[in-house]
């Protein structure tokens, strides 16, 4: 059996927990790499090899602006991942596109974990970027794609379980390989780095094993594929599955691939393939941007040094910063069981008034150790418990809703492209803060909370008035709310009733040449003529 008609043998729910624990390995890469470098910021050999510091633990970090720069220019090669990513997997496909994207993955660690000098990593974290952007831009569309409208975010919400999996895997590891040699040691931080090889290695091997979007398949005319893959996803082919597919070749028919330099014709306002595709994109920088500087990446990048302005020892501290990241893992499970029953919007504006409290709360208490060092010890527990609260709020709703809506509002030609612009609102917003958190934290100590506090509070009504709601709605009708040309949601919501709800098919009729031909196909399918097909249907 070839590799490519593999999943043809599996049943819907095999082939849904294939899709699952592919999609997981993608993502889980993402979320190690993202945590990895805390555990290497720590490693005293690190420093003088990288030159950020002696070398000499008593000394600690010396060059701090290099140590951010070094972290964040991996952000760098993540926008420019992204892009490229989207555009080729817009073009070859999801699968192939996650592929290619492996590949830069596995070579960007294998020259992290070899590092020689700043300049070498430097070149080694542009790399991974490239793969890790475009392995964060392909997966959730292609998630988003071979799910259906009511449990769309459910799915993603699984899948980015994998994403603090992989910070906790990060800070777990770091937490055992601190014992080697007082943490002085050389295998600390080259393990750590050639950790992540593993993931991108098990990609390589099998995504090629998962059937390409359907969604994709009929961009691209092939539609009996098309067909055969969101039947065989969705377990039958009844009347719903039909409707589904018809609205994807409504949609499909009259596309065309976005050429490469799109993205700049999109952030002009100039594209004009779709309405107000430059309002999607801003939209989904934006909304990234807003979710890195709601304190995350301080939480994430930066928890040993919160936790040593808590009065906590290095032991501790390793294991509470493991503690810390798996506490997400529970989040992101919230989040699964909530994003389609609430809606993207609620969970956005209630989980940014959590992060308010919780920050205020966090830099009340900090603020108050500051001025009376001897209660340190007495409110470190609070402190550390609000840092835990942050997490889990953030799991719950930011950290899966802002990798969502970009999934959601671009059209199919251009949707691995389109997401692009999200990834590139969190390279930009992670890269910007994990630049500045260690000055912040520097100058300004842990007041640098009240910031975050008094920036959720603003993220809330930008999210009312701006922002979507896409949930339980199909990929196909989400077009309808940018056919208005005010940006408020009061007015998309008005567009998209006034288009009969959505309704693809009463707006964009397939032609008559198509319609025939891809109702022959259904005919086709619908009704087996030889043995192999009549093992398909009983395994359905």
């Amino acid at each position: 059996m070839a590799i490519g008609t593999f999943w043809k043998s599996l049943s819907p729910k095999w082939l849904a927990i294939l899709i699952q624990a592919f999609s997981l390995i993608a993502i889980f890469f993402e979320g190690y790499d993202q945590g990895v470098m805390g555990g290497v910021n720590a490693s005293p050999d690190y420093w003088g090899i990288v030159d950020i510091g002696t070398g000499n633990i008593a000394d600690g970090v010396t060059q701090t602006t290099k140590q951010g720069g070094i972290v964040s220019i991996y952000y760098l090669g993540a926008i420019v991942g992204a892009f490229v990513g989207g555009w080729i997997a817009d073009r070859v496909g999801r699968i192939n596109g996650l592929f290619l994207s492996a590949i830069f993955a596995l070579v960007g660690g294998a020259l992290q974990a070899a590092t020689q000098n700043i300049s070498f990593i430097l070149v080694a974290r542009v790399v991974t970027g490239l793969g890790t952007g475009a392995l964060t831009s392909i997966t959730p569309v292609y998630i988003a794609e071979v799910s259906s409208a009511g449990h769309r975010g459910a799915f993603l919400g699984y899948v980015f379980i994998a994403n603090y999996l992989g910070i906790s895997v990060a800070y777990w590891l770091n937490f055992g390989l601190s014992f080697i040699d007082n943490g002085n040691s050389e295998i600390r931080w080259r393990f750590l780095l050639a950790f992540q090889c593993i993931p991108a290695l098990v990609l390589l091997g099998g995504v090629k094993l998962l059937p390409d979007s359907p969604r994709y398949l009929a961009s691209v005319g092939r539609y009996e594929e098309a067909k055969e893959v969101l039947v065989h996803v969705r377990g039958n082919d009844g009347p719903e599955v039909e409707k589904e597919f018809l609205e994807i070749c409504a949609i499909a028919e009259g596309s065309k691939a976005a050429s490469p330099v799109e993205f700049a014709k999109i952030i002009a306002g100039r594209a004009d393939s779709s309405p107000h595709l430059g309002r999607r994109a801003w939209l989904c920088i934006w909304l990234q941007i807003m979710a890195s500087w709601t304190g995350i990446t301080a939480v994430t990048a930066y928890s040993p040094v919160l936790l040593t302005q808590a009065g906590y020892g290095s032991i501790k501290q390793g294991g509470l910063a493991g503690g810390l990241n798996t506490i997400g893992i529970i989040g992101t499970i919230i989040s699964a069981q909530i994003v389609d029953r609430l809606g993207r919007r609620r969970c956005l504006i209630w989980g940014a008034f959590g992060l308010f409290i919780v920050n205020l709360v966090a830099a009340s208490l900090y603020e108050g150790a500051r001025h009376n060092p001897s209660i340190t010890s007495q409110v470190a527990p609070a402190t550390v418990t609000m840092l835990f609260l942050f997490n889990l709020i953030y799991a719950a709703t930011w950290g899966t809703v802002a990798f969502l809506i970009p999934t959601e509002i671009f059209p199919s030609a251009m949707r691995a492209q389109g997401n692009g612009f999200g990834i590139t609102g969190w390279a930009i917003g992670v890269g910007w803060t994990v630049l500045v958190n260690p000055i912040m934290f520097q100058h300004l100590e842990s007041r640098t909370y009240f910031l975050f506090a008094g920036l959720n509070l603003i993220w809330m009504p930008i999210v009312f008035f701006f922002y979507p709601e896409t949930s339980d709605r199909s990929l196909e009708s989400i077009d309808a709310m940018f056919s208005t040309r005010s940006p408020l949601h009061s007015a998309m919501e008005k567009a998209y009733r006034d288009a009969g709800n959505g309704d693809v098919l009463g707006q964009r009729r397939l032609s008559v040449v198509n319609q025939n031909v891809i109702e022959k196909e259904i005919d086709t399918m619908s009704r087996p003529s030889d043995e192999n097909s009549s093992t398909h249907v009983e395994k359905m």
